[in-house]
């Protein structure tokens, strides 16, 4: 059985990025993206320099201010982000059909068989960086490995303007040292649980009693055993072939405040909105997923009389099941997605659209500003929606 060859590519404090990019000037400050310099609204992305100072996306425009006072505020511009992701996206699937977008601003690539024509793995994702930097003007992180997990994780080792390499024989030496946290599902409160036990690294928890890690975990624990031994058997799908489409992001702290958790639902209901355009698709269910600080993970569902891939309509919906479903009682959460499901082809359900006013209107609005976007670019409409 031939090995699996994964890329994963990761741009580089993608907002912030794309802030410099247009505006020079800002080059070498700390620029926060998302908020205002009065402290309202949640940070959408940092700045390398200032994430030095501890600021870093999901984190309230308040904090940030008083963690990096210096810092350069800008607000969201998503439609230039979209833009240019687009540029991206159009570079990475010049060398595999297989590519699955994970957000605006990181995608997974399967390069299997693909030497022949591009040369190997490892080739393949040096010339995608030195393409990314020539023609769109960003850094981008490349991880190589034989599969999605140890990929995203060589993308995230040097970052930015990271190259990693992991090959399989040398996994599990690569992983042992790593902090356990590098691990999926391993976040901030479970990290302390681990430690309590006296497990520091991926090597520990790979030496670790089954029993002790159902304890903590439950079935979630033999997931973890597998990507400890550097284990991931899921596919690389495109987004035109998947049965869902979704985002979600793990804070590094808990947050309780209903404005902030408000704040980076609708980033995510915009995420998921747009890829779904991006692909032709439209959803009929939107699923809220929230895990609380004890590993309890809950998810409410709603599914629409019609199929959309409306902003405005999967952030409304978000919203109610976040804030009217989900029973969270004020307690804070550790992780929030975003998921549209029952996807189906836009030319399917064209016939559809005529029997909702209000969707119909709501679905030709993003449709136009993504036909203006593809055909001028950034010139028009650059403030945001």
């Amino acid at each position: 059985m031939t090995e699996r060859q994964i890329l994963h590519v990761d741009m580089d404090a993608f907002y912030a990025a794309v802030e410099v990019l247009d505006d020079p000037s800002l080059a070498g400050r700390p620029v926060i993206v998302g908020g205002t310099p009065a402290g309202r609204g949640v940070v959408a992305a940092a700045s390398y320099e200032a994430r030095r100072f501890g600021v870093h996306s999901a984190m309230s425009a308040a904090r940030a201010r008083q963690l990096c006072p210096t810092g350069v505020f800008r607000r969201p511009r998503m439609q230039r982000y979209v833009d240019v992701s687009g540029q991206i996206l159009a570079i990475l699937q010049e060398y595999t059909p297989l590519v699955e977008p994970l957000s605006i601003d990181e995608a997974f690539l399967d390069v299997t068989g693909c030497e022949r024509l591009f040369g190997s793995a490892a080739a393949i994702g040096r010339t995608i960086k030195d393409r990314v930097r020539r023609e769109v003007g960003l850094t981008a992180s490349v991880g190589v490995a034989p599969n999605k997990f140890l990929a995203k994780l060589a993308s995230d080792l040097e970052k930015p303007d990271g190259f990693v390499v992991i090959e399989a024989a040398a996994a599990r030496d690569t992983l042992a040292a790593l902090p356990v946290r590098k691990l999926w599902g391993v976040g901030e409160v479970s990290e302390r649980e681990l430690r309590r036990h006296g497990i520091r690294t991926i090597g520990d928890l790979a030496r670790a009693p089954r029993s002790l890690l159902a304890g903590c975990f439950g079935g979630h624990a033999a997931q973890l055993l597998d990507l400890a031994a550097g284990r991931d058997d899921r596919p690389v799908i495109p987004a035109h072939e998947a049965k869902s489409i979704g985002n979600e992001v793990t804070f590094a702290a808990d947050i309780a405040d209903p404005e902030e958790l408000r704040g980076v639902l609708d980033l995510l209901a915009e995420k998921v909105a747009w890829r779904l355009r991006r692909h032709g698709l439209r959803g009929r269910t939107v699923t809220v997923k929230a895990r609380f600080p004890d590993f309890a993970t809950h998810t409410r569902s709603e599914t629409l009389q019609q199929t959309t891939c409306s902003t405005a309509t999967i952030r409304a919906v978000a919203r109610e099941l976040l804030e009217r479903r989900l029973d969270r009682r004020g307690r804070p959460l550790r992780l929030v997605g975003v998921t549209v499901s029952q996807l189906e082809g836009r030319a399917a359900v064209q016939g559809e659209l005529f029997s909702d006013p209000t969707g119909a209107r709501e679905a030709a609005l993003d449709s136009l500003v993504d036909r203006v976007r593809d055909r001028f670019g950034p010139l028009l409409r650059r403030g945001g929606r």
